[in-house]
């Protein structure tokens, strides 16, 4: 099959379209016909050699897909050749074929395109397991997003504002009204004040009551001034460095906060899983009467994967950039 191959560690000019071995599905898997990947800031490391892929999975680029079903492995149950599906990946995605865990796989709502579909896994997951599996946002309550125009920050406005609460987020200049218009109620330039004193003045000094952020150390100090009471700070990535030279920790203890950091691509099978099965219930309902929807900026074709890489690293996206792949 014909696949996007990583030639050696290094820049965009690495990728390039290539033969590599047809999958085999195991009982449990669908081996699908790939219609469209998406790319995620894991995949950049990985071509750079920073970020290897866990044990076992294929070596390929692309953690998620939407396409049609090829072969189902003979324990499938749920799926049949020629459903439409798409889901998340260890890796494999940027391929003609990849096979996915039938437990992962979700039926593709009729009114989504492939692009549509496949710009949804990764970024919902990630959201839905920041704002209410580790997060616990409530209804009336407040969620302040960082990189808000970002996808994995399009899909956290969208859920908080499905879930009844009140949306705070940072995101530069060019990109607030593209937040706005998703459903954010206060958007702030983060490279024109400190976004906490923005925070604070907009909640009359309450603050929020959970943080979803990717960029760690500079934020970090900032991060506690703007939880309230009993807060929750969810750190899913450190873009802007990991290290924090000076931590007064009695925020954290006379606020009773709580800080928390995770990754999803290194979680186990059964946890990613129910938490696909966890989101679909709340979500692909809302997918179907158009309540939620995927945001992408822009469509390469898959032989265009390293300008879209290129684009991906000059942070010029609002939402996701697809692949797609003929």
């Amino acid at each position: 099959m014909k696949a996007i191959l990583v030639k050696q560690p290094g820049g965009p000019e690495q990728l390039a379209l290539g033969n590599y071995e047809q999958p085999l599905p195991e009982p449990h898997q669908l081996l699908v016909k790939v219609h469209a990947t998406a790319l995620n800031r894991a995949d950049t490391l990985q071509r750079q050699g920073k970020y290897p892929p866990p044990k076992g999975a294929s070596p390929l680029l692309g953690l998620e897909i939407a396409g049609e079903v090829a072969e189902a492995g003979i324990n499938c149950t749920r799926f049949k050749k020629g459903d439409k599906v798409f889901g998340l990946l260890p890796g494999g995605g940027y391929a003609e074929y990849a096979v996915i865990d039938e437990a992962m796989a979700m039926p593709m709502p009729a009114n989504l395109s492939m692009e549509e579909a496949a710009a949804i896994p990764e970024v919902f997951l990630t959201a839905w397991q920041a704002l209410v599996w580790l997060g616990k946002l409530g209804s009336g309550e407040r969620a302040l997003i960082h990189a808000g125009a970002s996808g994995v920050g399009t899909a956290a406005i969208q859920l908080a504002r499905a879930l009844k609460a009140e949306v705070l987020v940072t995101a530069s200049q060019q990109k607030l009204q593209a937040c706005l218009d998703l459903g954010a109620q206060k958007a702030i330039d983060y490279k024109k004040a400190s976004f906490n004193d923005e925070v604070l003045a907009y909640t009359n000094n309450e603050g929020v009551d959970v943080i979803v952020d990717f960029i760690a150390g500079p934020y970090f100090n900032q991060n506690l001034d703007c939880l309230r009471l009993d807060g929750r700070l969810v750190i899913l990535a450190s873009l802007g460095g990991g290290k924090v030279s000076e931590v007064d920790l009695r925020k954290i203890l006379t606020k009773r906060l709580q800080v928390m950091g995770s990754t999803l691509r290194s979680r186990t099978k059964d946890y990613q899983v129910k938490l696909t099965e966890d989101m679909s219930r709340f979500a692909l309902p809302l997918f179907k009467e158009g309540k939620l929807k995927p945001v992408i900026d822009s469509v390469y074709s898959w032989e265009e994967a390293a300008e879209a890489h290129r684009y991906m690293e000059q942070n010029k996206n609002i939402g996701k950039i697809v692949l797609r792949v003929s």
